[in-house]
């Protein structure tokens, strides 16, 4: 303990890392230094600033990432059409890296000795800060308060703070959501109280970004995204940011009940975990990318990327966003958005994203070829012959030692 000196929190000024500020000056002697990520969650982030102060912490970062985590890690991910376990699309996941990357940097500018975070041990969190943290310094010292206090329940943190004057709003921490909620850009995140019961189904007052599928307009709503290079650059012809495209399509979404789940998932630490999350803008992104990729992209190379997927999304979710063969997949998916520029006009009504077209100067159809009407000789179909049977030649020849499928 007495090895570190300066310590860089990765720090929201809610409860848990409020209590940890304290608990790391009291146990490890040290100097705290702050960092509060402004990702998009929704809720101001300049009060944590105030309440880091007046805890005695002298250095206080407080940082706007939302179009860097939109552009470097949100638009990266949706290029794979990134799905783990065939639902759930990473918001919390892909947010971590980004976080662990400015803990380093922050530590390197202050000349801390360590970083802190407040993720539980029974959870992913802890293992996707702390790969990242490892790859790109591997001589950090972690430390991880949840996996050393006896601190175990919310009554014995707002304890804590009562015994030692910490600034909490105790109001309004009893009458918190009895969820345990994340939020970014991308989406929010509900666990806990009723959801541990997989058999439960969630409160509508619950769900905060959108409205239930029964609830929505009962007229459809359109939007046309532009690709480029395999993201979106304009909604509706009007040029917008990464993080103004999110939130955008965030408020279109919620607005028409796009973006509930409701999952069952196998955390990487070895147990399952049961959390619902809302995600109307990525939903909308994923359809929409998938169909303009339809149209631009060759058979093979879409297929190999569908192939890829499984594999990239397991690396983001399990917290390799930094490892080399995250890095050698990123190439290979980047390189195949090249082509995949367009627009996508999509229909949106209660709950569902449909495709109602789709257009790209890089487009692979060939109407001509394709067409049930005359081809003018676009198309010989006597070639299918000699195709099929090239096909079958390895089954045929099986049949005919007795080798039979039936």
């Amino acid at each position: 303990m007495a090895d570190v000196n300066k310590v860089v929190l990765a720090y929201s000024g809610g409860l848990d890392t409020s209590v940890i500020v304290r608990w790391l000056q009291d146990t490890y002697n040290c100097e705290v230094v702050t960092f509060t990520a402004d990702i998009g969650q929704g809720e101001e982030v300049e009060p944590a600033r105030a309440k880091a102060e007046a805890m005695g912490v002298k250095e206080i970062y407080i940082d706007d990432l939302r179009e860097e985590f939109v552009r470097d890690y949100v638009f990266p991910m949706f290029r794979a059409n990134t799905v783990y376990e065939g639902e759930y699309l990473l918001g919390t996941s892909i947010a971590r890296p980004l976080i662990a990357k400015r803990l380093i940097e922050i530590a390197n500018e202050t000349g801390a000795d360590a970083i802190s975070h407040g993720a539980t041990g029974k959870g992913n969190d802890q293992v996707r800060f702390e790969l990242g943290a490892y790859a790109l310094k591997p001589g950090i010292q972690v430390i991880a308060p949840w996996r050393e206090w006896d601190l175990n329940s919310r009554e014995s943190l707002m304890e804590y703070c009562a015994e030692r004057d910490i600034p909490v709003d105790f109001a309004n921490a009893k009458k918190k959501s009895p969820y345990s909620m994340d939020a970014n850009l991308l989406h929010i995140s509900y666990e806990g109280d009723l959801l541990e019961d997989p058999w439960a189904e969630p409160e509508e007052e619950m769900w905060r970004w959108s409205v239930s599928p029964e609830a929505a307009p009962d007229q459809a709503t359109y939007i046309e995204l532009t690709f480029e290079k395999g993201d979106v650059v304009a909604i509706d012809g009007e040029a917008m940011s990464p993080a103004t495209v999110l939130e955008t399509l965030n408020k279109v979404g919620g607005a028409n009940g796009i973006g509930r789940d409701d999952i069952v998932e196998n955390r990487y630490v070895g147990m399952k975990s049961r959390g619902c999350y809302e995600t109307p803008g990525g939903t909308i992104l994923l359809k929409a990318h998938r169909a303009i990729e339809s149209l631009t992209l060759d058979r093979e190379a879409t297929h190999l990327k569908d192939e890829l997927m499984p594999r990239y999304a397991k690396l983001v979710y399990n917290g390799y966003w930094w490892s080399p063969e995250r890095k050698m997949l990123q190439a290979a998916i980047d390189d195949s958005q090249q082509v995949v520029n367009g627009v996508v006009r999509l229909k949106l009504y209660k709950g569902n994203v449909i495709v109602a077209g789709r257009k790209s100067e890089d487009s692979l159809f060939d109407e001509s070829i394709a067409t049930f009407e005359e081809d003018a000789g676009a198309y010989d179909q006597k070639d299918a012959e000699g195709f099929i049977k090239l096909n079958a030649l390895r089954m045929r020849i099986a049949a005919n030692k007795g080798r039979s499928f039936l």
